[in-house]
């Protein structure tokens, strides 16, 4: 039977055959892309198909972080805290490349890397600031179980920033951030046509995830190994 560790390595080794399959359809598969004009799309363009699963990925992490939560407050075990802030860690680098790769994409589109008028990039900026601050409480607070329980009411309250950001430029009136899906106050649809452009991105979401779940996989494994060496070392003192 397999142990935990060789699991983790095997989906490390599936992750990074997807992720090299998903590199190449960005790169080689896809067609040359076109505006809702008709017009011939830069190669700038491609940044959305590491932009959009990146940060669905960040909210993924965060929704762990409060499914996590909730758990502990219920049952009280310690793991799900080490879930918790693993998956906060995790999500707070993905939202941080959210930023990053939004900015780059905006400066293509806009000439700007960062304009207040576009609601989505605002909010972003708030769900990272509110993840930010749900792991600077934690390094504050020395009490282990006070610690947890906090960190764990805050990551609840906090997740409400995930839909804020996801549904802003559906509910606030923004024409700069583009709407590749469904409708919103633009009334009018998603930018996203053909079967090619659609099966990348799905096989894009598919290797952020597997990223996700490998590094959250190595990361708890890290957590609990650092947590028993530091308990035989108090045994011993």
């Amino acid at each position: 039977m397999l142990t935990n560790f060789q699991k983790t390595k095997i989906l490390s080794i599936f992750t990074a055959i997807v992720m090299l399959i998903a590199n190449y359809m960005i790169f080689f598969y896809l067609p040359q892309m076109r505006g809702g004009a008709g017009e011939l799309l830069g190669s700038s363009f491609k940044i959305f198909y590491f932009h959009l699963p990146i940060a669905i990925t960040s909210y993924l992490a965060f929704f762990v972080v409060f499914v996590a939560s909730i758990l502990y407050l219920k049952k009280g075990t310690h793991n799900w805290d080490v879930l918790a802030r693993s998956s906060a860690e995790i999500g707070l680098i993905f939202a941080a490349l959210v930023l990053v790769t939004g900015s780059i994409w905006g400066h293509a589109t806009w000439g700007v890397y960062w304009t207040w008028n576009d609601i989505r990039l605002v909010t972003s900026l708030v769900l990272f600031l509110v993840y930010i601050a749900y792991l600077m409480m934690r390094q504050a607070i020395e009490e282990p179980e006070k610690r947890a329980r906090l960190s764990a009411v805050f990551g609840i309250v906090g997740f409400a920033s995930v839909p804020l950001s996801f549904l802003s430029i559906r509910i606030w009136q923004s024409y700069a951030h583009p709407l590749m899906f469904g409708q919103g106050v633009q009334e009018s649809g998603g930018g996203l046509e053909g079967t090619s452009l659609k099966l990348t991105l799905i096989v894009n979401f598919i290797a952020y995830f597997l990223l996700y779940a490998t590094i959250l996989a190595y990361k708890v494994q890290n957590e609990n190994i650092q947590e028993e060496i530091s308990a035989k070392k108090q045994s011993l003192e």
